[in-house]
């Protein structure tokens, strides 16, 4: 909502680059999909790491704690 508001005062400060945002933010967002699932890929496999790592104090903490 606040992004809209925003892209509002920018429409009547200057409607040209308002448009021009309209037009690119889609070309953008499409441009950094791509690492955006390089990253949660990433971080998928840290956290598998870190679980494996952390996997036997967990282990011989036995089930009282949670």
């Amino acid at each position: 909502m606040a992004s809209f508001f925003l892209w509002c005062i920018l429409l009547v400060i200057c409607w040209p680059l308002a448009l021009l945002a309209i037009v690119l933010y889609p070309i953008v967002w499409l441009l950094l999909l791509p690492f955006r699932l390089v990253g949660i890929a990433v971080t998928g496999v840290l956290e598998l790491l870190r679980a494996i790592i952390l996997l036997p104090a967990r282990v011989l903490t036995g089930p009282s704690r949670i």
